[in-house]
């Protein structure tokens, strides 16, 4: 089945399945709203893996993208298919997923309820090509000093809004490092922000 023929729930704004529709329908038509999950992948130095997003999809190519991020597929959660998006994507499994965020996208083109986890991994990444055009770990300075020129996707400079959001909202102790998933200590990256 090719991407354009792939089948997405369709879902109210309550995140209830009220039927299906093809991806090339979801995509450019806002009423047909549909599942995304999205996972930062954080190193322990407190840099954002990011995707540049290959010249040959559909929405956003060429731009730099969310670490992670995927359509749900019918009768998945939003947990099984980020971490089934990490090991298509980017070659990564069996990773710690932690529950962050749930948002929703909506713009003249699609509308999406997303759900956004966390993760820490230093490894190697293995990204598909046919996805993904280059990865490349970020800094917090190196994002903001990019927003707004055009080289992230809309969607990516929502999520990174929201992250940050969200971080002002959850403030660490000074003297001990925060841990997110399984017990690993993550880099203190709640301040500044």
């Amino acid at each position: 089945m090719t991407k354009k023929n792939e089948i997405f729930d369709v879902v109210d704004e309550n995140d209830r399945v009220i039927g299906q529709a093809l991806r090339s329908r979801c995509h450019g038509d806002p009423s047909l709203i549909h599942r995304v999950a999205h996972v930062l992948v954080f190193n322990s130095r407190g840099q954002l893996l990011l995707q540049k997003r290959s010249m040959t999809k559909d929405v956003q190519p060429g731009r730099w993208d969310t670490s992670v991020g995927g359509h749900i597929d019918p009768g998945e959660s939003y947990l099984e298919a980020a971490r089934r998006e990490m090991s298509e994507e980017i070659g990564v499994s069996g990773l710690s997923l932690t529950f962050l965020y749930s948002s929703k996208i909506r713009n003249d083109y699609e509308s999406e309820n997303v759900m956004t986890y966390l993760a820490r991994y230093d490894g190697d990444i293995h990204f598909s090509p046919d996805e993904i055009d280059e990865v490349r770990f970020w800094s917090r300075e190196e994002i903001y000093s990019t927003l707004g020129s055009g080289t992230f996707t809309p969607n990516f400079e929502e999520e990174w809004k929201m992250f940050c959001q969200w971080c002002r909202k959850c403030p660490s102790r000074s003297d001990s490092p925060l841990s997110f998933c399984a017990g690993d200590p993550f880099p203190d990256l709640f301040n500044s922000f």
